[in-house]
């Protein structure tokens, strides 16, 4: 069919049905596009096989011809980025000017030993390369609505999206007082306002961005659409996503409306395509398929009674959320499309939106709603660093923390007296110095500021890290910068380090004068009114755990006729019970004791927290910990075996090994709290990432079975500090 052919007069109906409603953005610029679009992504191959060019492009035609003017695809989609190609050959037989082209640019998939892997990229030179690459694929002058596909994260958000490139060049960024490293950066990602100043895009769109990042796009640039997954069953976007949007006049695209096809009877009413990318998202998976096909049939039932098909009753509940909500149902046949179309002359009053949505729960539908290898790169994880650089030669050249919203994570409890953490803590150790050179406190600060920006709310340090315990002051540094009503702190009592010869000593000491003291001089040095938790380092196994725990009265001890030296034992032990009393801690925890010291312990006063070496090659926290370096010569090289093992799995998974390692300790329970440490925020900010990776319980034991306990050479800790490990934590009976 040429262009020529195709006269508005020969549209049918459906375009006086509701299509063609005009959105428009904070600056009053029309974006005007069709009420539903059209996703393009499965004409190439998605969740089923992907179609010749030429049905691709019938498809496309016929959607055209019943009112759809807004097609979505993406350099990712498709073989050698064929589904591009498919819509500019269509484009060929449609009026440019009619029609509203919407394409993405940042995911880089590649192939190695197998698997398909992905990462998100977003430098100045893979924006403008992805750009023009695109414009030649669709063949077309300009792209109506440019899509950054998934958020880099490594960059600021407004060095991505607005940078004037005419003020603000290398050279600029350097008598500013930049390093190189970071004026590269600066000066490298600005392209996508660049590219709209040339005409080759015309508006610009995020895709899976959070809250945060939108807000801080939009300052710089507008931001005309935001393209997220909403349907009958994820709904996360209504509560901060929705509201945001309609403040900033910001159209919202919904993708994947009809929950992969599922609302559209694919493997409900039929069966699952052969090599179906389907079969590997958790909805779609054995019992949860066959559990979610309930909320199918109550939506069908509720189809009946409105005289439509489920697609419809789907889609139509989404529009009716709103005019700035236009959704992209994708499709290979003809027929559904037209099906998908006659949602628009459906009707919906509030009582049967309220209906609709009550018949699919959203806590009620199982299975995460991505790929594990994606889920990383979602909305949840989708915070950029701060913006520390200038824009122009008139910026200042300091660099200033910006206060930003934080990442919201899930918490867990730590015991049963009501302590909650974040999923994930951040062990500070590190940032004064053990396996590196320490880091300055401005430097150590910044680390453990972007921590909470990312979610990190359970921090962890003790009186003995760092030189003339530099960490603690370190971390209330940190503090005077964040709610601290929102923090939870981890400290320690009782190593005690001295030197003798040249040579460095450790030993455990527990007196009550000492617990006290460590007590208030860590409180002094973070600078707060409480500690949230206070460890015992290590176990005094002169000193009954009973009587470190709990005070008892002098007068009370003598009146029991125990030997005096006794009762001054017993006496000087119970001082960690006081300081609950006296609020100067909250909660009591242990740190290497034996499992008789934990129980006894627990008797005569709540533990809430047990501290212990726990990872993927030290698991027999309950059975026996080893106690020398692991790091030692033919130790190392064997030990390398396993972390290919490790390795050769994280790149199934598509995720890094840190984070499979960390995924694996997350999926051992909810009251695991691992509080990996480092020196460097790209590390944490990879570390965070763990948290999107979800595992079944066959990839825990494939991943488990990787690093068998009995193949690690070497014990796990020093001999100076083997002694005081939970193998020797037994302290005499009461």
């Amino acid at each position: 069919m040429e262009t020529g052919e195709i006269e508005d007069e020969t549209i049918p109906l459906y375009r006086e049905l509701g299509i063609g409603v005009v959105a428009y953005s904070p600056l009053g610029i029309p974006t005007k596009v069709s009420r539903l679009g059209f996703g393009c992504v499965g004409l190439s191959g998605a969740y089923n096989a992907p179609l010749s060019h030429e049905e691709g492009c019938s498809v496309i035609k016929e959607a055209y011809n019943r009112g759809i003017t807004f097609f979505d695809t993406a350099d990712a989609y498709g073989d050698k980025h064929d589904n591009e190609i498919m819509l500019g050959k269509a484009l060929k037989h449609l009026p440019r000017e009619k029609i509203q082209v919407a394409t993405k640019f940042g995911v880089v998939k590649w192939e190695s030993e197998g698997h398909r892997l992905y990462a998100v990229k977003g430098t100045a030179e893979h924006v403008r390369a992805c750009c023009e690459a695109s414009l030649k694929r669709l063949d077309v002058d300009y792209i109506d609505l440019y899509f950054q596909h998934r958020v880099d994260t490594s960059v600021p958000i407004e060095q991505t999206v607005s940078i004037n490139f005419s003020d603000f060049r290398l050279t600029t960024a350097l008598t500013h007082g930049l390093d190189a490293h970071f004026a590269l950066i600066v000066a490298k990602m600005g392209e996508l306002k660049k590219l709209v100043e040339e005409g080759k895009i015309k508006y610009i769109g995020l895709s899976e961005a959070n809250v945060d990042t939108i807000k801080r796009a939009h300052k710089v640039h507008p931001i005309t659409a935001l393209q997220m997954e909403y349907s009958l069953w994820t709904r996360e976007i209504e509560d901060e996503f929705i509201p945001l949007c309609r403040e900033l006049g910001i159209g919202i695209v919904a993708y994947s409306p009809l929950g992969r096809g599922f609302f559209g009877g694919k493997v409900v009413d039929e069966a699952m395509p052969n090599g179906s990318l389907l079969a590997n998202y958790p909805r779609f998976n054995g019992e949860n398929l066959e559990k979610n096909k309930l909320l199918y049939t109550r939506v069908s039932n509720l189809a009946v009674k409105h005289g439509c098909t489920v697609p419809q009753l789907a889609l139509a509940w989404l529009l009716h959320q709103g005019d700035d909500i236009v959704p992209i149902p994708g499709t290979t046949k003809v027929k559904n499309m037209i099906n998908n179309v006659g949602c628009l002359g459906l009707k919906l009053s509030e009582d049967d939106l309220k209906e609709i949505g009550d018949a699919v729960p959203v806590d009620e539908v199982i299975g995460e709603r991505e790929l594990g290898v994606f889920s990383k790169y979602d909305w949840k994880f989708a915070n950029t660093p701060l913006n520390h650089y200038p824009s122009s030669p008139s910026s200042s050249s300091s660099l200033q923390m910006d206060k930003k919203p934080q990442i919201q994570h899930s918490r867990v409890k730590l015991g049963s007296q009501g302590l909650e953490v974040s999923r994930l803590g951040f062990g500070c150790v590190g940032l004064s110095g053990v396996y590196n050179a320490p880091l300055s406190h401005q430097e150590g600060c910044s680390i453990i500021k972007e921590a909470f920006n990312r979610g990190i709310t359970f921090f962890d340090t003790a009186d003995i890290y760092g030189e003339k315990h530099d960490n603690e002051i370190m971390l209330g540094k940190a503090l005077k910068q964040l709610p601290r009503e929102k923090i939870q702190v981890a400290t320690k009592f009782g190593f005690v380090k001295s030197e003798s010869k040249g040579l460095p000593l450790i030993e455990v000491k527990g007196s009550p004068q000492h617990v006290r003291a460590c007590c208030e001089a860590s409180l002094e040095r973070l600078d707060v009114d409480y500690i949230d938790l206070y460890f015992q380092h290590r176990v005094d196994t002169s000193v009954p755990i009973e009587d470190t725990l709990r005070a008892i009265p002098i007068e009370a001890l003598l009146a029991t006729l125990i030997p005096f030296n006794l009762a001054t034992v017993y006496l000087k032990m119970g001082e960690l019970k006081k300081l609950v009393e006296e609020g100067k801690i909250k909660y009591i925890g242990l740190s290497e004791p034996s499992i008789d010291t934990i129980k006894r312990a627990h008797k005569v006063h709540p533990i809430t927290a047990l501290q212990m070496e726990y990872s993927l090659w030290t698991r027999e926290i309950e059975d026996e910990i080893i106690p020398l370096c692991r790091f030692n010569g033919e130790n190392l090289q064997k030990n390398k075996l396993l972390y290919t093992r490790v390795s050769n799995l994280a790149i199934k998974h598509g995720c890094t090994v840190p984070q499979l390692a960390l995924a694996w300790l997350l999926h051992q329970g909810h009251d695991i709290v691992p509080i990996p440490g480092t020196t460097k925020v790209k590390n944490m900010i990879n570390n965070v990432g763990s948290l999107g990776l979800k595992l079944s319980e066959e990839d825990a034991k494939e991943i488990c079975d990787a690093v068998p306990v009995d193949e690690v050479s070497g014990r796990r800790e020093m001999r100076l500090l083997s002694e005081y490990t939970w193998k020797f934590a037994n302290t005499p009976l009461k």
